[in-house]
Parts: structure tokens; C-alpha cells; sequence
């Protein structure tokens, strides 16, 4: 399976990143994390498509990501000095050097040129230069043989080896008649090239890829060349067609390659058409580093879910051991009464040898010689002169018996062994039984934790709506219909009516219910009616917006005018809020009643939990949802509550018109 980047793959991303309607350039950047040791993540806005994440892990991968690795909490020192370089600049150029498995990104910011180097050979780096080439900022401050990775130093390229796109046969002879290998391995190594499109041309020139490279003849050489011209055609000419290659991996049909364009060793595997390499890479590679991550999420869940269930598995087994051990411990003192009467004759004979002076050592030599003649002799297995301790046989049966103690004394001591046994496995009973009732409260509080659902009927629901930080009802129309209805019938001379400029922005009103209204309110108040207008729709960034009183409102127009439906004339004094920054957010309230709630961030944050914030971007309404639905579905592990308070169409009802796009 594919492990990182070829240098053709390299050459293939940056033809689409850097023309056509892949092209990240005039991109600006955002802000860098470094969500892995090796990897960045780097936020950037391509002009008329949104918000994108361009992935760049050293030694392995770079491409635009839709699937996110989380972002540590606090945030190591590269990615922080990055952001002082770079974060708000923009794309000038993405390039790749010399057919080499490095790409480098021109950022200018504010003037400045500054150029981020991403190493995708092994151990790979990430380096930041200045216009003069020297290094502002490595990733892996290193030291190579010739080559000094570390700020100040002008940086290096690795060393240049022939690029196989400008190869000739006069090149490929010469490092055939230099080279001690065999055809594959010279094109792989010397050419750059990696195993699997060294495997290519050698396939498509007919050339035995195994035969040892010196022994190559002119033809030979010849053919490869042309393989070489006929391979990367595709990428001179700008003409890819990438592919996931997949085949049967343990029982299942999983990706094992991405190419940019059809290769003949892979024409027997099925294949998957990409509508871009870009998104070839990001299946290929994001979606496994992701399901990675969450598989070790999982894991960690999992383990502390079967805590209860390991202790309980444990304590069932020491049961199990404990009855087993007092079992046999009482199968031995009820031998040992059995043969009462051997026993009594193998410690007599004993004291007898003892008596007449006869050392243990004589009696264990006697004991051996006498084993086929003396019934006492054959019962004794062992004898232990430190202790006093005999190991007899008693029928298959092993008893250690004490010649210090009596045949019951003796016995009794395997009974007290029982007894203590038999004491643990009610002591561990007792422990499973407070294990189970652990788990009952586990699960009981489990299921008194799933949330319940508290839905009310208001008034506002059928306008755009939300609540200021302190607490001011902001009502909005949705239509023409709507705008007509808020004036009409639910604006009262107390409140404050807000605008815009701009043509397509609903009657929004403040309802003061007497109160004298805060400047906080008339804040979020300006946020929210600009970004629910048709700025938000032409992917504006900020607009103007103004509020006056209800008096000033008339559905009367001026001689000769004529109001359509929704319009109003407003007369008189304007309040201006100017360059007011559109942004909205989302989240669900989930106190005193259980919805999902919209509008500016300050307010949402204030009122809601789980906050989503979107800017203008990509993604309808209907799309923009379902992934705000999704992430909502994976933070609470309820689906049937997040249903019931915030499915798509109900999240769809607080996103502002046009496309929008989920801010990093």
C-alpha cells in the first residue's frame, strides 16, 4: 500500500493547485495548526469558493482536506510563528522543484515575499524562507552532510538527481553502465521515480525489469525512453485522469493507490475515477490519517466503558480459583483420614529410624532401596529434614503431613486451608455484587442523562429570530410576507427597527418590552440584520446598516413613489452602523428549553452551548445544515434528540441566506 507521495504525484497536485478550477492561488491564509508531529493544517479562502484546508504532512503527503484531524488545545511554537509570518498573506505561486518531491509556496503579506517549503521525501520538513531564500523557521531544525536546516542559513536543495521528464537515452545509459543493480531498482533510485512507476516503464517499454542494468543493449534502452515520454505525457500535457486504485485487503475492498493518471500495472484492479488528483490524494490519504484518529478515540471509549465488565471477568475468576483450591484442599484432609492407618505406620517407621540414630540422608538412601519391598517406603515422595515435613502418596493424591503434629492435627490444618478459601470466595462475591450494583448505577445514570426534549410554541418562530447577550428579543422577516407582518402587527412605538442599505435585508426589530435598549443589543443587533441580507448572499464581508424609531416606518410613499410589498418608506434621522462585519453562529439551547438557536456569535455564545460559527462560503443552506446536523449528532450521541431539536431543516431555518461555510 501507497505510503507517501511520488515525485509525479507531486508534479500532478501542483498543476491542479496551481491553474484551472483547482487553483489555490491568490488564496488567502488563515490561521496554521499542527494537529500531528509532522503535519500542518493551514486555513485558506479561495476567492468564489470558500473556506478550504490545504494539509501538508513532511516526508508523506500535501493536498486540500475535508477531513480534519482535531487541533491540540494549546498550540505548539511552529504553527504560532507561522501565523506571524503568513497568516493573512497570499498564494502567489505553488511550484515543484526540479521533478523533486518538494513544493514551495509563495506568500506575500503586507508587501513581504516569504516562501514555505514542504520536504515530502523522508524524514521530510516544512521550512519557512525569506525573499533572499534564508530560512526564517524549520519545522525539524537538522543537520546533513552539506545541508543545514536552521534559521539564518541559506537554505539548500537536497542533491539534484535527472529528472525522468527531461531524460534522455544518453542519461539513461550512463546510469545503466554506473549501476550494480537490476533495471527496476536503477530506474526507482537514480530516476526518483519510487518502485511502482519504475515497475510502469519497465512494463510498458517490454524490458525484463530483473536483468542487471549494465547488461542493458541499445534497443533496450531506446524502449525505455520511450516508456518514460509516453508516461508522463499526461502531466505535459496537462491531461490527468486519477484514479483510487483498490484491491481485497484481509476480506475487504479497500484503496491501495491514488494515480493521476491510468497506469498498466494496475489494469486488472478495479478503479474508482476522482474528479480531481486533489481529492484522489485526500480519500486516499486523509481518510485514513482520520479514521486513524477516531479509531484510537474509540478505543480509549472503549476501554473505559469495559472497566466494570474486566473487573467483574476478574472477580469471576478468583471465585472460580478459590472454590477449586478449597475444594481440594478438603478432598486432601478426607485422604488423609482415609488412610489413617498408613499414615500412622509411615511416621512410626520414621521415629523408629530417628531413634536408632540414622541421619535423614540414610533414611531417604533406605527409602529409595526399600521403594519396590516397603509399602511405606512407596508412599513417600518427599522428605523435607528442615521442617519435619513428609510428601506422601496417599492414592494419586499428594498430602504434605507435619511429623511434629497428629494425623488429625494434620488433617485439620487442610480444613482451616478451606476455610480461609472459602471466606475469600465470599469476600469476592461480595465484590461482584457491588461491581454489578456499580454498573446499574452506571447504566441508570447513563439513561437518566439522556436529555428530554422540551419544545415550546412562540410567536417569533416563523421570523428569524434571536436573543441579545442581555437578553433583548431580535425579530426579523424572513419575505416580503413577513416584513409586512413584523411592522404591521408586532412593532411597537417603544422598539427600534433596524436596515440596511443594501436591497434584500429583512425588517428587523429590537422589542424593548419598555426597557431602554444597550448598546450591546444595537451591536448584535446591526451584526444580525447584515448578515441575514444579500451581503451574506454575494459573499461580502462586511456591509452598513442603520436604526431608526417606529414612528419613522410608513407604508405611505412619496408622491409619484410606489412601495411593493415589504418595502417601507423610512423618513426622517438615521442611525448608522458602518462596515459592520457579517458573521453568524449556531448552537442549542439546552436549559429550560431544548432548541437550536442562531444569529451573532456574541449573542449565540452567550445563549447556547456547542457553538458552530459559519461565514459566507461554499455550501447551501440545505448542505451547510446536514453538516452542522452531523457534528451536533457526533457531540451528544443522541440522534434521536438532536433530531427532534435540531434537524437539518430546523438548522436550515437559522443559517442566513446563500452559501455559507463552517469557520476553522
Amino acid at each position: 500500500m501507497k505510503k507517501e507521495m511520488t515525485s509525479a504525484d507531486v508534479a500532478a497536485l501542483v498543476l491542479e493547485l496551481g491553474s484551472g478550477e483547482n487553483s489555490i492561488i491568490d488564496a488567502k491564509i488563515g490561521k496554521v495548526y499542527q494537529p500531528a508531529t509532522d503535519e500542518l493544517r493551514i486555513s485558506i479562502f479561495v476567492f468564489h469558493k470558500g473556506r478550504d484546508n490545504l494539509i501538508i504532512e513532511a516526508g508523506k503527503r500535501a493536498h486540500l482536506s475535508e477531513h480534519i484531524r482535531q487541533s491540540p488545545k494549546i498550540p505548539q511554537s511552529f504553527p504560532m510563528l507561522l501565523r506571524k509570518h503568513i497568516m493573512g498573506g497570499r498564494i502567489t505561486y505553488i511550484k515543484q522543484y526540479d521533478f523533486d518531491r518538494i513544493i514551495e509556496i509563495g506568500v506575500v503579506r503586507g508587501g513581504v515575499d516569504t516562501i514555505l517549503v514542504a520536504e515530502l521525501f523522508s524524514p521530510g520538513n516544512i521550512v519557512l524562507l525569506d525573499s533572499e531564500r534564508k530560512i526564517i523557521l524549520p519545522m525539524k531544525p537538522v543537520t546533513f552532510r552539506g545541508r543545514r536546516i536552521r534559521s539564518g542559513e541559506v537554505y539548500q536543495y537536497p542533491e539534484a538527481q535527472i529528472s525522468p521528464v527531461d531524460a534522455g537515452e544518453d542519461d539513461l545509459r550512463e546510469e545503466f553502465r554506473s549501476s550494480d543493480s537490476d533495471v527496476v531498482r536503477t530506474i526507482a533510485s537514480k530516476f526518483n521515480l519510487g518502485g511502482v512507476l519504475a515497475e510502469e516503464v519497465c512494463l510498458r517499454s517490454g524490458v525484463d525489469k530483473k536483468l542487471p542494468a549494465k547488461e542493458l543493449d541499445d534497443s533496450s534502452i531506446s524502449a525505455l525512453a520511450d516508456s518514460f515520454k509516453s508516461l508522463f505525457t499526461p502531466l505535459l500535457e496537462g491531461e490527468l485522469k486519477p484514479y483510487l486504485i483498490k484491491k481485497d485487503i484481509n476480506g475487504e475492498t479497500k484503496p491501495f493507490d491514488a494515480v493521476p493518471f491510468e497506469l498498466e500495472l494496475y489494469s486488472d484492479l478495479e478503479k474508482e475515477s476522482c474528479p480531481s488528483f486533489n481529492k484522489a490524494l485526500d480519500e486516499f490519504f486523509g481518510k485514513k490519517a482520520a479514521e486513524e484518529v477516531r479509531e484510537v478515540e474509540e478505543g480509549v471509549k472503549k476501554e473505559k466503558v469495559d472497566v466494570f465488565e474486566r473487573r467483574l471477568k476478574k472477580q469471576q475468576e478468583a471465585i472460580e480459583k478459590f472454590g477449586e483450591d478449597a475444594d481440594r484442599q478438603i478432598e486432601i484432609a478426607e485422604k488423609i483420614y482415609a488412610h489413617y492407618v498408613d499414615i500412622e505406620e509411615t511416621m512410626d517407621v520414621l521415629d523408629q529410624a530417628r531413634d536408632k540414630g540414622y541421619s535423614w540422608d540414610e533414611i531417604r538412601k533406605t527409602i529409595k532401596k526399600a521403594k519396590d519391598s516397603l509399602p511405606a517406603a512407596k508412599r513417600i515422595v518427599s522428605i523435607d529434614s528442615s521442617s519435619g515435613k513428609i510428601v506422601l502418596d496417599l492414592e494419586g493424591t499428594k498430602a504434605t503431613i507435619d511429623l511434629r503434629l497428629s494425623i488429625p492435627q494434620n488433617a485439620q490444618q487442610y480444613y482451616d486451608k478451606a476455610k480461609k478459601l472459602n471466606k475469600k470466595k465470599d469476600g469476592a462475591l461480595k465484590a461482584i455484587e457491588e461491581t454489578k450494583l456499580a454498573m446499574q448505577k452506571r447504566e441508570k445514570k447513563a439513561s437518566s442523562e439522556k436529555r428530554k426534549v422540551r419544545l415550546k410554541k412562540h410567536w417569533y418562530d416563523r421570523f428569524r429570530w434571536f436573543f441579545t447577550s442581555d437578553g433583548f428579543l431580535v425579530v426579523g422577516g424572513r419575505d416580503a410576507e413577513t416584513n409586512e407582518e413584523i411592522v404591521k402587527k408586532y412593532m411597537d412605538k417603544n422598539d427600534v427597527v433596524f436596515h440596511t442599505q443594501a436591497p434584500g435585508a429583512p425588517m428587523t426589530v429590537v422589542k424593548t418590552e419598555g426597557r431602554d435598549v444597550t448598546e450591546q443589543a444595537l451591536q448584535e443587533a446591526a451584526e444580525f440584520v447584515v448578515s441575514y441580507s444579500s451581503i451574506w448572499k454575494s459573499a461580502q464581508f462586511s456591509g452598513d446598516c442603520y436604526w431608526v424609531k417606529p414612528e419613522q416606518v410608513s407604508k405611505t410613499p412619496e408622491s409619484g413613489e410606489y412601495l411593493k410589498k415589504g418595502s417601507f418608506a423610512i423618513r426622517g434621522e438615521r442611525n448608522y452602523y458602518r462596515d459592520v462585519q457579517v458573521g453568524a453562529a449556531l448552537a442549542l439551547e439546552l436549559d429550560k428549553e431544548t432548541r437550536v438557536i442562531g444569529g451573532p456569535v456574541s449573542a449565540v455564545r452567550e445563549n447556547g452551548k456547542h457553538v458552530v460559527e459559519i461565514v459566507p462560503g461554499k455550501f447551501n443552506q440545505n448542505d451547510i445544515a446536514k453538516k452542522i446536523y452531523k457534528i451536533y449528532v457526533d457531540k451528544l450521541k443522541e440522534v434521536n434528540f438532536v433530531k427532534q431539536i435540531a434537524s437539518p431543516d430546523k438548522i436550515a431555518m437559522m443559517v442566513p441566506p446563500g452559501e455559507s461555510d463552517i469557520k476553522v
